[in-house]
């Protein structure tokens, strides 16, 4: 039997710990107040919780303020100030900022994932207020505390998404039970004597009905809409790809899988691989191999240092992974199969994230655009980005193959465009491996030459 030794230290060190001790410490507290209540008068008791209040939020502000100060509690978070600034994040910490889930959310994703939530809550919000009770008003502050939270972060949807339910809820129930009383059944009227009809509403039991009809149609229609979204949105594994072509058929790219098997199998087992962030958990686990950041790397200095040489040409670059002992550099390209989550579209943040330390001042994000301010791969494009090690590795040999009919070679299909640097050669790396649909290209670095001769 394996022993678990408890203690406040373990309590301390997990957070799930610390959430159930604070609500159990909460239920004792009402339990207490509750008791003190019932032993004075009400206006003892407000004397009492009045003062007690007081003393203890000077206590916790104080007590907070030096434990801050002093280092034992931790400062609150970038994310935690981009909730209250949007812009904080950009303006500050852009590795924060560049995360796909703490961007704000558009118009297009509150209807997709709420569809007729979005049009029962203020509904739900308006029967809440008209009747204002603790439970009304702890859903209304609630819902439109959420609201904001989740238009400022695409991640806190899933604090809105409850509220929204309660509030749609409590619209179609009001709803139907307004005008549910309104609907005569035919033969149920026609047994009881003549009612009296009432002129100011010739119509109410034909607009009962067509309401009631309405509202069970939306519910139908919002329970397929429900589960086509979990079925085809959330229920696909991210590494698989799928596409639908011209004829209807689907087609899969698996190119994922296929290169952190070859990482695996052709690769020694103490190899570092260079990419970015995004794929460093995938491949620690399906590769198994050492990578310098991964989605749990809070350095912003390593992280900044893997962003420099992405953007740095290549005797720079070279430099930078020698610094880190780099083996193999892994990137994502979908110009062939027009996947659009590839490093060039992720290519600025690299910018902005390399240039936001001391040891990349040099990097600008302004010289990576065209003198028109536009973000180019074709041509026009800045000559830095044109050179730089990212731009290299994703269009290398790509100058010489066709994407489409009646398109040149080189044509990106996620850019649009033809790349302006067609013929080049790599002079501190050598393609590893391509995976069939090139979404996967893995460069090793060279080794320094021998200079004893």
């Amino acid at each position: 039997m394996v022993m678990w030794s408890w203690n406040f230290e373990t309590c301390y060190s997990c957070s799930f710990l610390l959430q159930a001790f604070g609500v159990f410490g909460l239920c004792q507290i009402y339990a207490f107040v509750d008791y003190v209540r019932s032993q004075l008068t009400q206006k003892q008791f407000e004397f009492l919780l009045r003062t007690l209040v007081i003393t203890m939020g000077t206590l916790v502000l104080a007590v907070g303020g030096v434990l801050t100060a002093t280092g034992k509690i931790s400062p609150w978070t970038g994310r935690f100030y981009s909730l209250l600034d949007p812009s904080y994040a950009k303006n500050n910490i852009p590795i924060i900022a560049s995360v796909s889930e703490h961007q704000p959310t558009t118009w297009s994703s509150f209807y997709f994932d709420l569809q007729l939530l979005v049009f029962m809550f203020p509904v739900g919000l308006y029967y809440c207020f008209s009747s204002l009770t603790d439970a009304n008003i702890f859903v209304i502050l609630y819902g439109v505390t959420s609201v904001y939270f989740a238009g400022v972060m695409v991640r806190l949807m899933l604090v809105l998404a409850p509220v929204m339910c309660l509030l749609g809820g409590i619209a179609v129930s009001s709803l139907l039970s307004v005008y549910m009383k309104n609907v005569e059944l035919w033969g149920y009227s026609k047994s009881k004597k003549q009612k009296k009809v009432d002129h100011s509403y010739p119509i109410k039991n034909e607009v009962a009905m067509f309401v009631i009809f309405m509202l069970t149609l939306f519910l139908v229609y919002y329970t397929f809409h429900c589960t086509w979204v979990t079925s085809e949105a959330y229920s696909s594994p991210s590494i698989v790809l799928a596409a639908t072509q011209h004829d209807g058929s689907r087609i899969i790219f698996d190119d994922f899988r296929e290169a952190y098997y070859w990482l695996r199998q052709n690769t020694p087992e103490d190899a570092k691989v260079m990419s970015w962030w995004d794929y460093g958990y995938q491949i620690t686990a399906m590769a198994n191999r050492t990578i310098l950041v991964d989605n749990n790397t809070w350095n912003n200095t390593h992280i900044s240092r893997v962003g420099q040489a992405m953007s740095s040409p290549e005797e720079h670059a070279y430099e930078i992974m020698r610094e880190l002992d780099v083996s193999y550099v892994l990137v994502i390209f979908g110009g062939m199969t027009g996947y659009a989550s590839d490093d060039i579209n992720k290519f600025l943040w690299m910018v902005r994230i390399g240039g936001s330390t001391k040891e990349g001042e040099h990097i600008k994000e302004n010289d990576y655009y065209t003198p028109q301010g536009e973000f180019r791969v074709d041509k026009e494009g800045s000559p830095i980005l044109l050179n730089c090690l990212m731009y290299k590795m994703c269009y290398y040999r790509f100058g010489e193959v066709y994407t489409e009919q009646g398109r040149p070679t080189g044509y990106d299909r996620v850019r649009n465009a033809e790349i302006g640097n067609k013929d080049f050669e790599l002079d501190v790396l050598e393609e590893a491996y391509t995976t069939e649909h090139w979404i996967v290209r893995i460069y090793k670095v060279k080794d320094l030459e021998n200079r004893g001769n």
